[in-house]
């Protein structure tokens, strides 16, 4: 796409967006143009839509049209943007973190479900999950850890950017330290995990925003996939006093297998609920 002139109107850069990014593989060519060209004026969709024939300033044309060149070489809108909604809050992200996913809101919904007071949420990436928590169960505290010492940046600056960091305590760990994680020695009442489940076969066939951009040691534990799952539970064995209450978010044909995973930990009843589409995606130990 060129950039637009001074002459451009909205319908028009839209249109010509919509044909580069079509062109380019991207399958939500419509919305994301909207969406970037609501970013690149500052004008909601709404108005977009109403306003076809409102001609675009020259600075935002040419903001739009960068952001489109980056769309059609397959790079996520949440990171053009610099930022993804997840449930009621709005999280900043960038290649140091996975963009959240709506499947992985199951995980949330279970912590509504059993309001507990406090959370560990394993690989907490942007933080999404422990500040949506923290956000909608305002009796929790919540301690999100994380390996990558980048992605606790990250979760750091949402914490204090959401106002939330008073309930959620972002801790850089290192890879068997469950037993340091809450500091005052207190028992979790639920354990929260999105850790790394894809699989080495699989990396090759995963869409270009994802495997082009996304930080592969969040996505990739090794060659089955369940590595990282399998170290979880291994240190669950171990762990005292045991959260009553784990949930780990999964792949694709991974529920067998985690189950038997989280049933060894000693969790005697395990669950699985599906997401939307009907996949399997989460699985619970209590």
């Amino acid at each position: 796409m060129e950039p637009a002139g001074l002459s451009s109107s909205v319908g028009e850069a839209l249109e010509a967006a919509m044909d580069a990014l079509a062109a380019a593989g991207c399958e939500s060519a419509r919305l994301d143009a909207e969406v970037m060209l609501a970013q690149a004026t500052g004008w909601d969709r709404s108005r977009l839509a109403s306003q076809p024939e409102a001609r675009l300033p020259i600075g935002a044309a040419r903001d739009f049209a960068q952001m489109v060149r980056r769309r059609v070489r397959r790079e996520p809108v949440a990171y053009i943007l610099g930022r993804r909604g997840f449930r009621r809050i709005e999280v900043l992200v960038d290649r140091r973190v996975l963009i959240p996913r709506p499947e992985t809101e199951l995980l949330v919904d279970l912590a509504l479900e059993l309001g507990p007071s406090r959370v560990l949420d394993v690989g907490t990436g942007s933080g999404a999950i422990a500040l949506a928590v923290a956000d909608e169960l305002e009796q929790s505290r919540v301690t999100a850890i994380d390996t990558s010492f980048d992605a606790v940046r990250v979760a750091q600056s949402n914490a204090e950017r959401l106002g939330l960091d008073d309930r959620v305590d972002v801790v850089l760990r290192g890879p068997s330290s469950l037993m340091g994680a809450q500091p005052d020695g207190h028992a979790f009442d639920l354990l929260l995990a999105n850790l790394p489940y894809v699989s080495e076969d699989e990396w090759e066939g995963l869409a270009p925003e994802i495997r082009d951009y996304e930080p592969r040691e969040a996505l990739v534990p090794g060659s089955t996939g369940l590595e990282a799952i399998e170290a979880l539970a291994e240190e669950l064995l171990s762990l005292a006093p045991r959260p009553p209450v784990v949930a780990l978010e999964i792949g694709a044909g991974q529920a067998e297998a985690v189950s038997r995973l989280i049933a060894a930990a000693g969790y005697g009843e395990v669950e699985v609920r599906s997401d939307l589409a009907g996949h399997d995606r989460i699985v619970i130990g209590r």
